[in-house]
């Protein structure tokens, strides 16, 4: 991942870095790896996650 900063702007290549590594879900990914899940409550997320999905694809039908 590259973010260029021009005319030493470097607050604005900050939050353009900030931005991109949002998208890329960076930040929720730490924030799962924060502490150990055991496998059962991983299973549980994982379902959650996909039913999210799920409803939010049937959302926009």
């Amino acid at each position: 991942m590259k973010v260029i900063v021009k005319d030493n702007q470097i607050e604005k290549a900050i939050r353009a870095l900030k931005r991109k590594l949002t998208q890329e879900g960076f930040f929720a990914e730490i924030k799962d790896r924060r502490f150990y899940d055991k496998p059962s409550v991983k299973r549980k997320k994982k379902q959650a996650k996909a039913q999210k999905r799920r409803r939010k694809a049937m959302k926009e039908f």
